[in-house]
């Protein structure tokens, strides 16, 4: 266990390695309800999500999910995100990262200026992700919504192990299918809501293998993927544009920082995201130094480790534009040794 955004949060129960290959090759479960959930409602709701995020959540309809992020005033991420519309152009969740609740609550309240409803429902949801290819066959059971055959970003609201008001969604963080369970912990349910869920979960998941999972092959199941880490990959002194998240800038509409992403793109990036593969051996880590031939420092490491299901060191980090096309040859600093790596276009493989 160790403490993360004021939760004490599972690392690991069996093993780095037998929790990553459960999830990628059958199912695992992990408690994510560290993580922060807000509800914006009324008329304005959706002007002021527009105005705040960069991807264009007027193209949501009831059941629809979408992944964006907010930008501050120089373009930097404030925060990556997930939009759910409940009800079109009336009732939104925005689901943010844990140890930015508070940051992302006070820019989104102090941007209210058309009195949208807002609710920081955070303390009061939980949120359990069951990943993996088997996890809605071993989840069916529980409920009469056929969630076998739930589209990717998209989500339902039902009956599920026997409590009300769900929120089933075809999201997570893995790469490995599944779906996030949403769920309040006050009224009738304060008490029981999240043992009764938990525990019906291990009634059907534990007999075909279902393990509890922890944060540390979190980290190494998303990092195959290519998938950002708030704090690590994405921040606020990195752009979208820098980070390979363009897809999710729409300039059709006006949003936070729209002129400073535009100006961006149209004079390019000085930096990019990309992802590394060790040629050397060695295990790049956070932080570590990226050079060129020369010795020269060319970037930085912001996410590695030793990939369980690849079975080799991957790394993702930020390079000078120049190095960044694939197959580009670079070296890393690890314990005063340059070691050779290269440039690989992700999801790792």
């Amino acid at each position: 266990m160790a403490e993360f955004a004021g939760y004490n949060m599972p690392i690991s129960y069996s093993g780095i390695n037998d929790e990553h290959n459960t999830v990628r090759k059958n199912a695992g479960i992990f408690d994510v309800s560290h993580m922060g959930e807000f509800i914006i409602k009324g008329d304005k709701a959706l002007e002021l999500i527009q105005s705040v995020t960069t991807n264009d959540a007027s193209k949501l309809t009831k059941g629809k999910a979408q992944y964006s992020c907010f930008t501050n005033e120089k373009g930097g991420i404030i925060d990556d995100l997930i939009v759910y519309c409940i009800e079109e152009n009336k009732v939104y969740m925005l689901v943010v990262n844990a140890s930015n609740i508070e940051k992302d609550w006070n820019w989104i309240s102090k941007q209210n200026i058309h009195n949208a409803e807002l609710h920081n429902i955070s303390d009061k949801t939980c949120l359990l992700a069951i990943q993996g290819p088997n996890a809605t066959k071993m989840l069916q059971p529980l409920t009469e919504i056929d969630i076998l055959n739930l589209k990717y970003y998209t989500f339902v609201k039902g009956t599920f192990a026997g409590i009300d008001n769900v929120l089933i969604s075809a999201t997570g963080y893995t790469g490995s299918g599944g779906i996030e369970i949403y769920f309040a912990t006050e009224g009738d349910n304060k008490e029981d809501a999240a043992g009764i869920i938990w525990n019906k979960i291990f009634e059907v998941g534990a007999p075909l293998g279902l393990k509890p999972i922890g944060l540390a092959a979190r980290d190494t199941l998303r990092l195959e993927m290519g998938y950002c880490l708030y704090g690590n990959d994405i921040d606020d002194n990195t752009s979208p544009l820098e980070a390979g998240l363009g897809w999710i800038i729409k300039f059709t509409k006006d949003f936070t920082a729209k002129d400073v992403l535009e100006a961006q793109k149209a004079a390019g990036v000085s930096q990019k995201l990309v992802g590394i593969e060790m040629i050397e051996k060695g295990i790049p880590r956070h932080d570590y130094e990226l050079k060129n031939s020369d010795g020269t420092t060319i970037g930085r490491i912001t996410s590695g480790t030793q990939s369980p299901s690849l079975n080799k060191a991957i790394a993702m980090g930020y390079v000078e534009t120049a190095y960044s096309k694939i197959d580009t040859q670079v070296y890393i600093k690890i314990r005063e040794r340059l070691l050779t790596a290269r440039i690989v276009k992700m999801p790792f493989e």
